[in-house]
């Protein structure tokens, strides 16, 4: 073994024997599971789907990085958890994230610089951007599709969230409601009904005063159009909104759309009388138990701004708290479903599930990290962000029947992109040698094989 000049770290302490450490092995990575990514993005087809939609007006003899390249860099930096532009100073010759990228591991030259990759990020127009968001729509259509040939009601839940910025970002305003400078992007998710997975079809980025319901009616025309493209014309579709959405307009165009909806509603001061009538009961009983009560109740109801009656569902229920006064907490939710109220609410409060993947876009794979100073170019690094989740769906559809079924991604990584392994490559191939005590091989194998991997012979070293 060649003697190594790189600095060590040395522990003397805590260990029978002298512990070194030096960073010094090459042609190694610690994130080996890339390769999974990429072959889900070969399955899907999402970075050259993304790719197609921009125009690249550079001098073909002088580029070094193709534009799918650079989305292939981005989308699988993201995933893995580098999410900044500046970690390409530090991953750009990583083995395997060459390689997911289509270049030779060992021997490819290095990936894009920050510098080139930020330049990318700011080069699509508004336009192109918008169309690199209406491919996602198309891509979470056709995966739903694949995977769920027959549906008997499909759900889409439309969710705004806030995005607290602290730069001077084009579009960062101040959101007195969330008492902070922002951006208020609206996600949206389809699933089938009985199926806890709930698709990622829109990542749409707004300005911080952004009305919630900004831009819901054209983005639920377009989703349900092509669910009824896919699925057929008598296709039973639901859609699920908060309270904020609820505009007459709205309402309006999810009954010409012919959907089914339940849609929270704000209360008001004759809601608000209908709720105080009932609520005694409820309150009465809470303080005989000590335990939370609740009754449901219905009711036809129009406000002034709408053309005829509408069903309202009203949730009466009452909240004891220990050495302090009693909670009464009413919820309303206007609907055209024919269920009994205690389903209609059960059914609203599925969108909760929708809410914890926002969270995991957050945590998980930081989809707020908007910090470019451009608009469009925070969008399209949402966008980029989108698409590294939708890589993530796709690997634990893979694995549904595995104990990874219903995994965030956060663990998913940890399971399974984060592992170390060296790296040989040779005229004939590429091979990497991941640890024989790695905890999740019989995990990564099963995503392997379900990707697209064969069984291959032990090979002979």
């Amino acid at each position: 073994m060649p003697k190594s000049t790189r600095q060590s770290v040395l522990f003397e302490g805590p260990f029978d024997k002298p512990v070194s450490v030096v960073f010094d092995a090459e042609a190694q990575t610690s994130d080996a599971g890339l390769l999974l990514l990429a072959a889900a993005d070969k399955r899907l087809g999402l970075s050259s789907l993304l790719a197609s939609q921009i125009r690249d007006s550079r001098q073909a003899g002088k580029v070094r990085h193709e534009l799918e390249e650079l989305f292939r860099q981005r989308i699988f930096g993201i995933a893995a958890g580098y999410e900044d532009c500046n970690d390409a100073a530090r991953m750009g010759a990583d083995p395997a994230l060459k390689l997911a990228c289509g270049r030779g591991p060992v021997r490819g030259a290095d990936l894009a610089s920050q510098s080139t990759l930020c330049r990318f990020e700011n080069k699509p127009t508004g336009r192109e951007t918008i169309a690199m968001l209406r491919s996602l729509e198309d891509a979470a259509v056709r995966g739903l599709k694949r995977r769920h040939r027959r549906a008997a009601r499909i759900v889409i839940d439309l969710d705004p969230s806030v995005d607290p910025a602290h730069g001077a970002q084009q579009g960062v305003l101040f959101n007195g409601f969330y008492d902070t400078w922002c951006y208020l992007p609206i996600f949206g998710f389809v699933s089938v009904a009985g199926d806890p997975e709930h698709h990622l079809f829109c990542a749409r980025l707004r300005p911080g005063t952004a009305k919630e319901a900004r831009g819901g009616i054209p983005t639920l025309r377009r989703m349900i159009g092509k669910l009824r493209d896919a699925f057929g014309r008598r296709q039973s579709i639901l859609v699920r909104l908060d309270a904020g959405f609820a505009r007459p307009g709205l309402l309006n165009a999810l009954e010409e759309l012919g959907v089914k909806y339940v849609v929270g509603l704000p209360n008001n001061a004759k809601l608000n009388r209908w709720a105080k009538r009932r609520l005694p009961r409820v309150r009465r009983l809470a303080r005989e138990s000590g335990h939370a009560q609740r009754e449901f109740h219905e009711r036809f109801y129009a406000a002034r701004s709408w053309p005829h009656e509408r069903r309202v569902i009203l949730k009466a229920e009452a909240l004891p708290y220990s050495g302090r006064t009693m909670k009464s907490n009413p919820r309303f939710v206007v609907t055209n479903l024919r269920h009994k109220p205690e389903r209609v609410y059960e059914i609203y409060c599925g969108r909760g599930d929708a809410e914890n993947r926002i969270k995991e876009l957050k945590c998980d794979l930081s989809i707020d990290r908007t910090s470019c100073s451009s608009f469009v170019a925070n969008q399209v690094r949402v966008a980029m962000t989108a698409a590294a989740y939708m890589l993530f769906q796709e690997i634990r559809w893979k694995l549904r029947k595995t104990k990874l079924q219903r995994a965030q991604v956060g663990r998913l990584r940890a399971t399974l992109v984060k592992g170390s392994a060296r790296v040989v490559e040779s005229v004939r191939r590429i091979v990497f040698h991941l640890p024989t005590s790695y905890a999740f091989e019989q995990l990564w194998r099963r995503a392997a094989h379900a990707l697209g991997a064969t069984r291959s012979p032990p090979l002979v070293t």
